[in-house]
């Protein structure tokens, strides 16, 4: 397996699907496409990229980046603290409030932002205000991803108040697992969806804060589990999205997608540092390889003309559209595996 060190890292299409109001949600192939405006899951994740990417390349173009994507979590911050998630190309919000795993989402960000070095004072005094209008919600959510996120974000504070509720989050989570585990079933629910990883990942962040055995123990069962599921072919094949995976059915072969991979990467590195576990690392590199070909269709997912990646596998190839999502999905993924890479060997 070749290091990813050797991949060509190319931003052109980052700025290319980023305007003055945030980053773009969709595309037309190469094209961004406007007639889809923009979401506010999007540019969470981006304020993640593009700090990652100051801190590792130091330029200040990456800054103005930090500064766009956090400007309009900003702008989706309801009254009572909650998050709009669409907003239309006129900057017009399509809705009064988004998702919960938008909530969840918008959290991780903060979190992140607040706890990273690169961030300027003066946006972490902004993104804390955010966060505490925000926080008092977290205790009333109900779905899984939601609860998962919001753990990464809160994980990432220094405060007693974000340490009990990461505590009593994961205590949910862990609850709920207990629930649906039956027999070889090792799962959170009757199904295996999407962003399936953040779960036993939330878990392996709430066991660093609490030194809890409890979580820890609940995520290694579940991230195994899940293993068995995506490395069955010997590579990483995500649980397609047409189907998903039911209890007591055969997993969904297609499409394949890119977000899944990318939080793959997160999770397997986190668990190997709880563990030291090397089989971990493993499997987080090959999370990675699947951008590069090393999955069922043997094609690669990157753009090579312009930086970004492709929207997923479908059962007849790729899907060549190259959205928010799969972009920073993928750059996620790339910074986050070659800042191993020269201190592992493959």
């Amino acid at each position: 397996m070749d290091s990813a060190c050797n991949d060509l890292f190319k931003d052109d299409y980052i700025f290319r699907m980023t305007d003055d109001t945030g980053m773009f949600q969709h595309s037309k192939y190469a094209l961004p496409d406007p007639n889809h405006g923009y979401t506010t899951d999007d540019n969470a994740r981006a304020l993640i990229m593009a700090l990652m990417l100051y801190e590792r390349y130091g330029k200040e173009k990456y800054l103005d980046l930090v500064y766009r994507y956090a400007t309009f979590l900003l702008s989706a911050q309801t009254r009572n603290g909650k998050f709009r998630n669409f907003m239309r190309y006129d900057r017009n919000w399509l809705e009064k409030e988004g998702s919960e795993d938008c909530f969840g989402r918008c959290l991780w960000a903060l979190g992140f932002a607040l706890s990273h070095p690169c961030t300027p004072k003066g946006v972490k005094e902004s993104l804390s205000y955010i966060m505490q209008k925000a926080i008092p919600h977290v205790s009333a959510l109900h779905f899984l991803r939601s609860k998962a996120y919001s753990i990464l974000g809160l994980a990432s504070l220094e405060s007693d108040d974000a340490k009990r509720i990461v505590s009593e989050t994961a205590e949910s989570l862990c609850s709920q697992y207990d629930g649906c585990k039956d027999g070889e079933w090792k799962w959170f629910e009757d199904t295996v969806t999407y962003c399936n990883h953040v779960l036993p990942w939330s878990l392996i962040e709430a066991y660093k804060v609490t030194g809890k055995d409890k979580f820890l123990q609940t995520a290694e069962e579940s991230l195994d589990f899940l293993s068995k599921v995506t490395f069955r072919e010997g590579y990483f094949k995500p649980v397609g999205c047409n189907g998903w995976f039911v209890k007591g059915k055969t997993p969904a072969e297609f499409d394949e997608q890119p977000v899944e991979a990318c939080e793959g990467v997160f999770t397997y590195l986190a668990t190997y540092e709880a563990t030291g576990s090397r089989s971990y690392l493993q499997k987080a590199k090959q999370c990675y390889e699947w951008y590069r070909g090393f999955n069922s269709k043997k094609t690669s997912l990157i753009d090579s003309e312009s930086g970004g990646c492709y929207d997923g596998l479908k059962e007849n190839g790729l899907n060549r559209n190259i959205g928010a999502e799969s972009l920073v999905s993928y750059v996620m993924a790339f910074l986050k595996i070659s800042s191993i890479a020269g201190e592992e060997t493959n």
